[in-house]
């Protein structure tokens, strides 16, 4: 039984919902999904958001909410907080451990269930309808169940046809939107976690400091971060070496102290980076977030990306649903590609080039953070949302070089 909830009038119960052409219908309520609903819902227009879930539902995600992350949230949006981070320890493998601390507040943590629902509450608050139970089986943007070439027609699992302007889809990385879309990924991670209470005295011990262990395998890493009693304990690598990764947690977790304490919750979760030719729309459908692939491709951040890229969906499918032909609209379609280029799309290339470079010496970025004063500080500064990456490559010819020299 689907959950509808709306604070407009659009003519009564689910029979509307059926009925009425939507200007723009968003699938997936996750933080791609609700900024997009959000940002349509915010120019008068009539939004539906799906979800096949019932909210607050679980999501494998550590839950860092750096500077960027607080940046494109909806404005007077109050973050759910489990903890704000200040130090950050450092290991390579468990070994040669440092812990650096910062006057200012890092970045903060929080439950993906919690903040997820407090996204998708504040598009229900302007004006964005909710509708969750709500599976989509596939898009038509041709074919008898389009009634004319300005419709989309994102058809559930049980048939029922649901009619739009325009389509964002923002369902994640096993997307279905992203497969008639026809996103292409260069990248793909797996990444497991668990969710483990601690006593008091242990979780007293972890407030407010994150672990990142730079992991056995070229470009693996693992974390632990505190969420009041429950710590978020995880690791990440390429995909294809899921016994090695599986092991990888195992010993993370046993070293860490941490093997005598029962998990709440234990997952898994693919992560995947966009080829960068691949698109970002088709017709009158967009993608965003994990569905497009935006993600960071070094330490594999999806959460900012997924409130920038939405929020862009959100006001560009609004374009697009006004557009009055398909020449129009996939102009508007283009603008938005172009925006996610010109600004995700740079970052992730200079995330590309770390990646490349921390697969080949991890022993270089470890000392580098634990022993070079600047490199602590563009560290900091990115968490922060003071700079980015790409900034940081275009500002120090040194870093630059070094790169440059270590990817050859």
């Amino acid at each position: 039984m689907s959950n509808e909830r709306s604070t407009q009038d659009n003519g009564g119960g689910a029979d509307a919902v059926e009925k009425v052409v939507w200007d723009v219908v968003v699938v997936g309520a996750g933080p791609a999904g609700a900024s997009a609903a959000h940002a349509a819902a915010a120019t008068g227009r009539r939004v539906l958001l799906l979800e096949r879930a019932e909210l607050p539902r679980y999501k494998t995600c550590g839950g860092g909410i750096i500077g960027p992350s607080r940046e494109a949230l909806p404005p007077g949006f109050d973050l759910p907080l489990r903890d704000r981070v200040n130090a950050v320890t450092f290991t390579m493998n468990g070994r040669l451990g440092r812990t650096r601390r910062s006057k200012r507040t890092l970045f903060g943590l929080t439950n993906r269930s919690e903040f997820d629902a407090a996204l998708v509450d504040a598009a229900v608050a302007e004006g964005a309808v909710l509708r969750t139970g709500a599976t989509v089986s596939q898009v038509e943007q041709h074919g008898p169940v389009v009634p004319d070439r300005r419709t989309v027609a994102v058809v559930l699992n049980d048939q029922e046809v649901v009619l739009a302007r325009a389509v964002v889809g923002a369902d994640g990385s096993a997307s279905r939107i992203a497969r008639h879309v026809g996103v292409k990924y260069d990248q793909v991670d797996l990444g497991l976690e668990a969710e483990i209470p601690v006593p008091d005295a242990v979780a007293q011990d972890w407030a407010g400091r994150v672990l990142i262990d730079w992991g056995p395998m070229p470009g693996s890493y693992g974390w632990v971060f505190p969420k009041g009693r429950v710590l978020t304990v995880g690791v990440i690598a390429a995909r294809g070496q899921g016994n090695a990764t599986k092991q990888y947690l195992d010993t993370f977790v046993a070293r860490l102290g941490l093997a005598g304490f029962e998990p709440e919750v234990s997952s898994g979760h693919l992560t995947h980076c966009r080829a960068e030719n691949s698109p970002l729309s088709r017709g009158r459908v967009l993608v965003a977030g994990d569905a497009a692939g935006l993600l960071e491709p070094f330490t594999r951040e999806g959460i900012s990306y997924a409130l920038r890229s939405g929020r862009l969906a959100g006001e560009w499918a609004v374009k697009v649903a006004e557009a009055p032909d398909g020449v129009a609209a996939r102009h508007q379609a283009l603008n938005y590609a172009f925006a996610i280029k010109a600004g995700l799309g740079v970052e992730m290339s200079a995330g590309r080039q770390l990646l490349a470079a921390f697969e080949r010496r991890p022993s270089l970025f470890h000392g580098a953070l634990t022993s070079f004063p600047p490199a602590w500080g563009a560290f900091s500064k990115f968490v922060r949302g003071a700079t980015t990456f790409s900034e940081l490559l275009q500002r120090h010819s040194v870093a630059r070089r070094a790169l440059s020299t270590i990817n050859r």
